[in-house]
């Protein structure tokens, strides 16, 4: 049985190794608890059927592995046409890591016109055609590029200029815990400033503080796909951008603020 990406203990969730980031081994690359809170936000009750079609993470404090977290979500806005959620990843002590603000709009059978729902097609290469990336040298065996099956398209992890990468979740997000659609997003995203980094990964840090997502539709099979490009400033500050797809094309959009400095000569 693989190791899942959260372990519960009672009502709380535990990261495992398989959360792990490439900046501190003690901590999650954030694309793991954006993935959590994303499944648990399209599990909670709408009114009327509904859609995810924004998210937006603030990353205040590294999340830990292996300490218990807690997850509270609240309605803000209840509507039928429009709802608002919040939900908050925290310390046993209320120590706020992850604030996420969820956006859901209806969803009815609507009759536009083919133009209006034409969009760009997925990357040339499918993921069945490009091989598996594995951890970086430096990198330990377990963490979130294990948890993830990662394939390149263009460029490289970590390689300065714009990248294209297939993502596919391939092991359990935590028990009980349905991977939706939406956190498959959410997974992928948040590895758009690795895909498109805008500095050499063993020079820089390039951290996100943010993650805002939006979609016009989810994404109908398990590998999603980003393409994503960064700019850095020499202030110390950077975004990136980030195209996302399906394999059957375009599926919406994402960006990341980036905290840029340098890391010390070795």
């Amino acid at each position: 049985m693989s190791v899942p990406i959260f372990e519960r203990d009672g009502t709380s969730f535990v990261a495992t190794a398989m959360a792990r980031g490439p900046w501190d081994p003690g901590h999650c690359h954030g694309g793991a608890p954006a993935s959590l809170l994303a499944a648990l936000l399209d599990a909670t009750p709408a009114p009327a059927p509904m859609q995810v079609v924004r998210l937006t993470f603030d990353l205040a404090r590294p999340v830990p592995v292996g300490a218990p977290l807690d997850v509270d979500i609240r309605v803000v806005r209840e509507g039928r046409r429009v709802q608002l959620l919040d939900a908050d990843l925290t310390e046993r002590d209320g120590t706020s890591l992850v604030h996420v603000r969820a956006l859901r709009v209806r969803t009815d059978e609507v009759e536009v016109p083919a133009s209006a729902s034409d969009d760009d097609p997925p990357p040339p290469l499918a993921p069945q055609d490009l091989p598996r990336f594995t951890a970086a040298d430096g990198w330990a065996d377990e963490g979130f590029w294990s948890a993830v099956d990662v394939r390149f398209a263009a460029g490289d992890l970590g390689t300065p200029g714009p990248g294209t990468a297939w993502f596919r979740v391939a092991t359990d997000l935590a028990d009980g815990v349905a991977l939706t659609p939406i956190a498959r997003v959410a997974a992928a995203a948040d590895f758009g400033n690795g895909v498109g980094s805008p500095l050499p990964i063993d020079r820089f840090l390039y951290i996100n503080p943010d993650l805002t997502i939006s979609l016009h539709r989810l994404p109908a099979t398990e590998w999603v796909a980003i393409a994503a490009s960064s700019v850095a400033q020499p202030a110390g500050i950077g975004l990136t951008t980030t195209v996302l797809y399906d394999e059957h094309g375009r599926i919406g959009q994402a960006t990341q603020s980036l905290f840029v400095a340098a890391l010390a000569a070795r």
